[in-house]
């Protein structure tokens, strides 16, 4: 069976719970057409490059998929009926890639820096100098 990585960007008012159900159900579909989801991965709220459908933000996810194309065509077919989702692409691949994806990797950069940040805010990282960080 061919592979496939599948992205998709929900509305940015949409709980992420019901990101996370979206994505369960996805995972149905392709399993109930013969394939299976070999990863999927929720990268959180993002800013849009653009403004789309008048949302700014928006709930991103990958799937990474080994199916027939039916299956593909009803996942597809779906996402186009859901109203929550605002945009969706998928590409054929030559393998899946293992492991993290890059942009689960750049978020989990971004929350290391963020987690960086709040503790010199909190005054546990002074910084370069002695104790009291005048030097």
């Amino acid at each position: 069976m061919p592979f496939y990585e599948h992205v998709f960007i929900a509305r940015q008012d949409a709980a992420q719970q019901a990101v996370e159900g979206l994505i369960d159900e996805l995972k149905q579909v392709i399993t109930d057409n013969g394939g299976q989801v070999t990863k999927a991965e929720y990268w959180g709220v993002r800013n849009l490059a653009y403004k789309i459908n008048k949302n700014r933000k928006g709930h991103y996810a990958l799937l990474n998929i080994d199916a027939p194309a039916p299956a593909v065509h009803e996942l597809e077919r779906r996402q186009r009926i859901n109203e929550d989702v605002i945009r969706a692409v998928t590409v054929r691949v030559e393998a899946l890639e293992e492991g993290p994806s890059a942009g689960m990797i750049a978020r989990q950069a971004r929350e290391r820096r963020d987690q960086r940040w709040s503790r010199r805010e909190d005054g546990d990282d002074v910084g370069f100098g002695d104790e009291r960080g005048d030097r």
